[in-house]
Formats: C-alpha cells, sequence, structure tokens
C-alpha cells in the first residue's frame, strides 16, 4: 500500500485541559463504593503520554490551578516523559476535577470544570516556542466547548490553510455532550472544524449521535471531505482509515480497514486517546495506513485493561511481531490468555 501523504517526522505539541480525576476502587457505581483513587484524565495529555510511550518527543501545553490537584497532574504527565515546560499555572483558577461513575452500560463521568485555569486558555497559546519547531498539533472536539477563548484558540490553528501551515494538525471529534449547551451547536461546530485539520479522529457513533444515525463509514468521510487522513473508529470491531493517495496523475481515495484486537476490557475510557497516539506515532515514523492503524488498537488495548486513562505497553518485541503479522493472523496474534473472555466494548468515551 502507498503511503501518500504523511506528516513530517518531528516533534508533536498537544494542546488541552487535563484535570484532576476521581474513580471508584474496586471500578463499581459511586453509589456503593467507599475509596476513591485518585489519578489524572485528559484527552490530550493522554495522547501526549502514549506517545512518549512510543517514544515520539511530544510537549503538552495547558493551564493548572496553583493548587495539590495541579501540581499532581503536572507531575504525572511529565513522569510519563511529556515536556510539561510549558504549561502555566493560574493563581487565580482552580484546575478541574472530574469522577468516574461506572456502570454496566456505560461509564458516566461527572464534571467539575467551570472557571478550571484551562477554560482560560486562548490564541496565544499557539504563540508558544515549541510549535516553532512541531511537525504535528493535535487538539481534540473537548477544547472548543470549554469556553469562548477556547474555541477561538482551535480557529486560530485551523484558520491558517492546510498547504501552508508550519505544521500538520490533528483533530479528535472527542463529542462531550456535557460541555455543549446544545446538540446542533455541537454538530455544526465540530464538523467545521474537524473538515479544516489534516487528520481527524471520530467515533462512529459519536458521527451518528452527532450528524445522522444511519451514517456508516463512508458517508462519514463524504461528509468530512476536508481531512488528508479521516480515521472513523466502530466501537470494539475495527477502524476505518481514508486516504487521499497519491496517484500517477491523479489521487486516488484509499479506504483502509483493521479489526480490532480482542481485549479484556476494564474501563473503557481513554482508549480512542490511546488509539490515536499509535495510529499519529505511525504515521510519524512513515507506516502506510494498516500498519498505522494496529498501532492504533494495540496501544488502545492497553488502556482498555486499565482503571485509569494510562497503562502499560506491550514490549517493542510484542509490538513488531503484532505490526507484522500476515492479515488473516493478526486478530489471533492478539488473543488474550487462554480461557479469558473478549470484551468488545466500545473505546473510550464518557458521557
Amino acid at each position: 500500500m502507498s503511503t501518500g501523504w504523511r506528516p513530517a517526522d518531528g516533534p508533536v505539541v498537544c494542546v488541552g485541559e487535563t484535570m484532576a480525576a476521581l474513580a471508584p476502587t474496586p471500578p463499581e457505581s459511586l453509589d456503593g463504593v467507599d475509596e476513591l483513587r485518585l489519578s489524572v484524565a485528559g484527552a490530550e495529555s493522554n495522547v501526549a503520554m502514549y506517545l512518549a510511550d512510543l517514544g515520539r518527543p511530544v510537549s503538552w501545553l495547558s493551564a493548572l490551578g496553583d493548587d495539590a490537584f495541579g501540581r499532581r497532574v503536572r507531575a504525572a504527565v511529565a513522569a510519563a516523559g511529556v515536556d510539561v515546560t510549558g504549561v502555566r499555572t493560574d493563581p487565580e483558577r482552580p484546575t478541574g476535577l472530574l469522577v468516574k461513575d461506572p456502570r454496566p452500560e456505560r461509564t458516566r463521568v461527572h464534571y467539575y470544570r467551570t472557571g478550571s485555569a484551562a477554560s482560560a486558555l486562548g490564541p496565544d497559546v499557539l504563540d508558544d516556542v515549541r510549535l516553532r519547531s512541531a511537525s504535528l498539533l493535535h487538539l481534540s472536539g473537548i477544547t472548543p466547548a470549554l469556553s469562548p477563548s477556547c474555541r477561538d484558540l482551535v480557529r486560530r490553528a485551523l484558520d491558517t490553510p492546510p498547504n501552508s501551515r508550519p505544521y500538520a494538525i490533528s483533530f479528535d471529534v472527542n463529542h462531550r455532550p456535557a460541555l455543549w449547551p446544545d446538540d446542533a451547536t455541537a454538530a455544526t461546530v465540530l464538523r467545521e472544524l474537524a473538515d479544516r485539520a489534516d487528520i481527524v479522529f471520530v467515533g462512529l457513533d459519536e458521527a451518528q449521535e452527532l450528524w445522522g444515525a444511519d451514517l456508516q463509514p463512508d458517508g462519514v468521510r463524504r461528509l468530512l471531505a476536508g481531512p488528508r487522513i479521516l480515521v472513523v473508529k466502530d466501537g470494539g470491531r475495527a477502524a476505518h482509515a481514508f486516504s487521499a493517495e497519491d496517484g500517477s496523475e491523479v489521487e486516488v481515495e484509499v479506504e483502509c480497514t483493521v479489526p480490532a484486537l480482542p481485549t479484556d476490557v476494564v474501563e473503557p475510557v481513554g482508549a480512542g486517546d490511546a488509539f490515536a497516539a499509535g495510529f499519529l506515532a505511525g504515521l510519524l515514523r512513515g507506516d502506510d495506513l494498516r500498519r498505522a492503524l494496529r498501532l492504533g488498537h494495540i496501544t488502545a488495548a492497553s488502556a482498555l485493561k486499565v482503571t485509569g486513562d494510562h497503562g502499560p505497553l506491550p514490549d517493542a518485541v510484542t509490538i513488531e511481531r503484532l505490526l507484522g503479522a500476515a492479515d488473516g493472523d493478526w486478530v489471533n496474534a492478539g488473543q488474550p490468555s487462554p480461557g479469558a473472555t473478549a470484551d468488545r466494548h466500545r473505546p473510550g468515551r464518557a458521557s
């Protein structure tokens, strides 16, 4: 398969809010537990941490309160190998907080982030020195939902036409209904922003919620024709990548589909971010779509196996074995241990 367009190999910058996170231990409904575990949670910092795990130089830009939660968040992201020296400390606004409520049907998340330090971010974030040497800027649809200034930040990043940008931009739709005033606003804004990015990630379920219940992956591509590469994630079943590959005379649209690996799911939140990191890492090292999708699935599986958003990756030898497996052996190569039951939950969206 031709590789076609890829972002240049170089540093990545991720921009967005990360919060302190409280989750029941063991992972049961909040109604009946006595203990909560403190961790950190943020879509863009999740991507940054997994990119660091995969050997990519990566920075995270955001703002945190001058409080214990903020110090905890900064230390955790830095410990994963991410450059956090560009993260601001806001002396007046708090660090955001979320509380997870695991339910049999879906994990619910309660946000306490109104007026947070990160909600005051604006377009000036894009003047950070780290972006001068970046090959890729990663954003998500969570940021424009936080405040008008955050929406301006994302719009300014995408205002420059793709061929004139100093770096490629990836955008994960990451629809969080609780953050938007109404469904119509979310649908309009997220489609507008996604269609202007170079690389876009969207779950089939969230595309159906936003833009039409009957949408299938090829229909999402017709709706979002602008991105150079579009990835549609169909829960625990498969991921589809669409790319305009360079042909001898004309651009040819290529679709690549890779089934998900069977995985024992402990808690699904964070797996979508892990998938994005794996896919981006594959693109940055020049992989074709099939190998990039496989690396996305491998990385997502590590998040599905833990109660936090960030789990350990397989060793490098195992990753290369999975990436190099024949198509017919791919799913079996990733089978869980004998006797385990694969739970193919949707990867990583919180309500």
